[in-house]
């Protein structure tokens, strides 16, 4: 059996049908990325679910790809077990401690980078906050005197490594833990930051493996996970939809300014005309055009000569949008919302008025338009 080599903050759909399936994937094909354990911040229901399957679920992959129909089921074996940091926050701790553990996954939305003022005076069993949880595990190592870990959050923010850096860096410092941690987490932790890009819509209605499986989800066949490279640090993984890349800046900003830009302008712009899936919106004789033209007209021409091929992916944005499997819901969109308009939305709105002297209409009509209310049913 193969060691757990990595710890996951994040028990959500996302990287369970995205990094944690490209690990099985890997480890199918003889590479021994390793196991991984998956810590739940908050509750313990999917941890729990997790557990009772041995860590296996599926992953149904629905859509078109190179203008074959996909339409299939993968087992994904590659979690060891799940932990629930309430109530199990030893665990953690004990897995900080082993020689075998490499790397550390996270996705923890828009929103986990916020601190807890309940963490100022000093680690809590469990720390509040995410970057405060990761002080207090690579301190642990460090207190072990292990080699220090590979740090790859996976949340959709710029430069997202080296933000949880310079956060760890400063809880360190606020609990005192000393000059000769703070120098281990340069020198010894290398810190990565990424671009992760897939559809992935959560539990299939009506399939029939419900009923035995309740960690199924389901995914377009479309995959990116972009990885910085740094000098000296071994891959911990080879996979067709890994990148291995010194900078990912822009792989990320044509995917948050189009794909992930694009959703949130849908959401506003479909929502209160009663649209509730991507795929019914898009496919709407006037919503479909309408965001064709803003991204083409509006969204590519601040990113042309900054990302590779922006119109082109465009246009494999809008086939995305259009998958006739996925029932991507809006109202999963709308999840922070303020924040994804001020990362996905205003940059680009401020940047085609410095190039071109005027507002973007579509655009700017989108962001002076009210916040979706959004209700369920």
């Amino acid at each position: 059996m193969l060691p757990e080599t990595i710890l996951q903050f994040g028990s959500g759909r996302f990287l369970r049908a995205f990094a944690d399936l490209f690990i099985h994937q890997a480890n199918t094909q003889g590479q021994g990325v390793g196991r991984v354990v998956i810590v739940q911040s908050t509750g313990e229901g999917r941890a729990g679910s997790l557990n009772a399957g041995g860590g296996k679920y599926h992953v149904v992959i629905r859509g078109i790809q190179a203008s074959q129909i996909i339409d299939r089921v993968e087992v994904c074996e590659s979690v060891s077990r799940a932990i629930a940091a309430n109530g199990q926050w030893d665990e953690v701790l004990r897995l900080a401690r082993s020689p075998d553990l490499r790397v550390v996954l996270s996705n923890t939305t828009e929103k986990g980078y916020d601190l807890d003022p309940a963490d100022d005076a000093g680690p809590l069993t469990p720390p509040r906050s995410f970057p405060a949880k990761l002080t207090s595990v690579l301190h642990t190592r460090w207190q072990a005197k292990l080699p220090g870990l590979q740090i790859v959050p996976c949340e959709l923010r710029e430069h997202q490594a080296e933000q949880l850096r310079t956060l760890v860096e400063g809880i360190a410092r606020g609990w005192n833990l000393g000059d000769d941690f703070l120098a281990w987490l340069g020198t010894a932790c290398s810190w990565h930051n990424t671009l992760v890009d897939r559809i992935v819509t959560g539990t299939p209605a009506d399939h029939p493996l419900l009923a035995s499986d309740p960690m199924l989800t389901a995914c377009e066949p479309y995959a990116l996970f972009a990885i910085e490279e740094k000098p000296g640090v071994p891959r911990w993984i080879e996979h067709p939809s890994v990148v291995w890349t010194a900078d990912v800046m822009p792989y990320f900003l044509r995917k948050v300014r189009l794909l992930n830009g694009g959703h949130t302008a849908l959401l506003i712009k479909a929502w209160p005309r009663g649209f509730r899936t991507v795929r019914e919106a898009v496919t709407d004789a006037e919503l479909g055009p309408w965001l064709e033209k803003l991204l083409v007209s509006e969204v590519v021409p601040v990113l042309q000569g900054r990302v590779e091929n922006p119109t082109g992916f465009a246009a494999e944005v809008l086939d995305r949008f259009r998958n006739p499997f996925i029932e991507h819901k809006l109202a999963d969109i709308a999840l922070h919302h303020a924040t994804k308009v001020a990362v996905r939305l205003v940059p680009t709105r401020d940047e085609y008025q410095t190039l071109f002297r005027q507002v973007p209409p579509l655009l700017d009509e989108v962001l002076q338009m009210p916040s979706p209310v959004i209700t369920q049913g």
